[in-house]
């Protein structure tokens, strides 16, 4: 494929600096959560929607990039802090910390053109193409970098027979549940509508034992994931059906002799087993020791936990890992690996997450160093309006993610097209990817 032309890059500011409903002010400051600050040297959040659309002609083009960036500047009204920067307060102790300025120094909009490239290249592939990787902006920075660049980039690429809207939203702002729930607004606002459906609460919530501002340790200012080798590394995107998915969590809740077990938890497991093997079979990972310790780090929500109000909007999560030994995974079958999956995730409570939260704030550490080669890790949710994002010229038709916080190992999940399926795009070696493709157990369940 031929490599993106950029047409023209601009700020995009706030259409009014006014405060909407009472909820944020522009002008003024966001305090961050410990929640916020520990992605800091972390890649931004990058994920994207394909849209077909074959009648998109050139004076088309010019007036629907003119109303996407004007409906950007619009959404933005009720978003203040996107439009802001990270600022730095130096202490007396050799510490720093951290807040927004909901300043309206603006988002970065970039329109692209990508000739040549339809949508049949992007989606038929078996590997996401790399030209996929052009289509986003805040590229090979870390979140921390949020002090001098937009805290949002927005990139819209033109292709022959439709387009690509890709968003890169700064981590110690948002999740992924608040990213969503930007793209969905913004959807909104593009299609006409006054107000979005869902106002941001952008009100803190800290426990009464943590003091602000937290003091941060000072930081090596470098992307934790700059040292991963993503020319080695290759996405696919598995699509399993509703009724795959619901065949398989049967099957789990049988052999562990439960009915607790959700389809997601199932569905990791499943993934999970299969990356083990694929990877044993190849050569991706030196193995020392064919019984070696395992890991795969979950996401754990606060948001229904503590509760939050269901519009907070901010990261609201925190990490918990499942450890195990390679060899009980593959002496036992599908039920064992998903039923720890169920068992970590039953014992996350609402006291679990404050303590979590007061922990880190007493000796806060930032994660700087990459993680193990036997590591997987999830990202995303199954449960966010992703299709419902009709921007006025149809909903979109698959979605993909760009190359930040990609290390091998990384399973992003995503709703599928198809009501109750899921798409899960893995980030893997080439050699345990296909593996994986001739592992008739993991295959059975994959539909095409």
């Amino acid at each position: 494929m031929s490599e993106i032309e950029i047409l023209c890059s601009c700020i995009v500011k706030m259409a009014s600096t006014t405060i909407n409903n009472g909820n944020a002010v522009a002008n003024s400051k966001m305090e961050l959560t410990p929640w916020d600050l520990m992605p800091l040297l972390i890649c931004p959040i990058q994920e994207g929607l394909l849209f077909y659309n074959p009648n998109l002609h050139d004076q088309f083009k010019k007036t629907f990039v003119d109303h996407l960036k004007a409906s950007l500047s619009r959404t933005l009204d009720f978003f203040p802090p996107l439009a802001g920067r990270l600022k730095t307060i130096k202490n007396d102790d050799g510490t720093s910390s951290f807040f927004v300025d909901c300043d309206n120094a603006g988002a970065e909009f970039t329109h692209a053109n990508a000739p040549g490239v339809s949508v049949s290249d992007i989606l038929d592939p078996i590997y996401v193409p790399e030209a996929v990787y052009s289509f986003f902006t805040l590229v090979n920075i870390s979140n921390l970098e949020g002090v001098s660049k937009p805290l949002l980039g927005v990139q819209v690429t033109e292709l022959e027979d439709g387009f690509f809207i890709g968003c890169s939203m700064n981590h110690a702002l948002v999740d992924g549940n608040s990213f969503w729930h930007f793209f969905n607004s913004w959807s909104e606002i593009s299609r006409g509508f006054e107000t979005i459906s869902k106002i941001p609460v952008f009100e803190r919530w800290f426990p009464g034992k943590i003091n602000l501002p937290i003091h941060i340790p000072p930081l090596e200012r470098r992307n934790m994931f700059s040292d991963f080798d993503s020319d080695q590394l290759l996405q696919r995107v598995f699509h399993f059906s509703k009724e795959n998915i619901a065949k398989l969590k049967s099957r789990a809740n049988d052999e562990a002799g439960t009915g607790k077990i959700s389809s997601l938890q199932t569905l990791l497991a499943h993934i999970w087993r299969s990356v083990l093997r694929g990877r044993r079979n190849s050569s991706s990972i030196n193995q020392n020791s064919e019984n070696q310790k395992i890991h795969f780090f979950v996401p754990v929500g606060t948001r229904e936990r503590i509760p939050l109000h269901n519009c907070y909007f901010g990261n609201a999560s925190y990490g918990a890992i499942i450890s195990s030994n390679e060899d009980h995974i593959f002496h036992h079958g599908l039920g064992y690996t998903a039923i720890m999956f169920h068992e970590l995730v039953s014992q996350q409570t609402k006291e679990q997450a404050i303590k979590n939260l007061e922990d880190w704030a007493e000796n806060p550490t930032i994660p700087s160093k990459r993680l193990s080669n036997n590591i997987c890790v999830v990202s995303n949710s199954p449960r966010y309006d992703v299709y419902g994002n009709d921007f006025g010229w149809g909903k979109p038709i698959a979605v993909r993610s760009g190359m930040g916080l990609k290390i091998d190992g990384r399973i992003t999940v995503f709703p599928a097209a198809d009501p109750g399926s899921i798409d899960a795009e893995a980030c893997l070696a080439e050699e345990t990817l296909e593996a994986m493709a001739n592992d008739a157990e993991f295959m059975e369940a994959v539909s095409i």
